[in-house]
């Protein structure tokens, strides 16, 4: 091949994360990715996946609508430490784009 003009340039490697964060970012789904991965991320950490009936994620708030006035109060309480909780587990989340937002605050209703 080298003796017809063609050369062929030695790039690193590079390993499959990046290639999946580095392809998510290019076709522009980091925040619907994003948005699924804070969902998931509220529904382990609050332990109210049951009584979670909506759940909206937008400009950093995080907006959720329970069933039951009684989790919702308790998670009132809480919401300080479910923040904290749910930075901690996106932080973790290799599909997660903290470059694309992160939960600044919760909206209970």
């Amino acid at each position: 091949m080298s003796g017809d003009g063609y050369r062929i340039a030695r790039k690193e490697a590079v390993g499959m994360e990046s290639i999946i964060r580095d392809y998510i970012r290019e076709m522009k789904l980091s925040q619907g990715l994003n948005r699924q991965r804070v969902f998931a991320a509220w529904d382990e950490v609050s332990g109210a996946a049951r009584f979670t009936i909506g759940k909206e994620f937008q400009g950093g708030v995080l907006t959720v609508w329970l069933s039951s006035s009684v989790v919702r109060d308790q998670l009132y309480f809480q919401r300080d430490t479910l923040l904290s909780m749910l930075s901690d587990a996106l932080a973790q989340d290799p599909l997660f784009d903290a470059a694309g937002g992160s939960v600044k605050s919760i909206v209970l209703r």
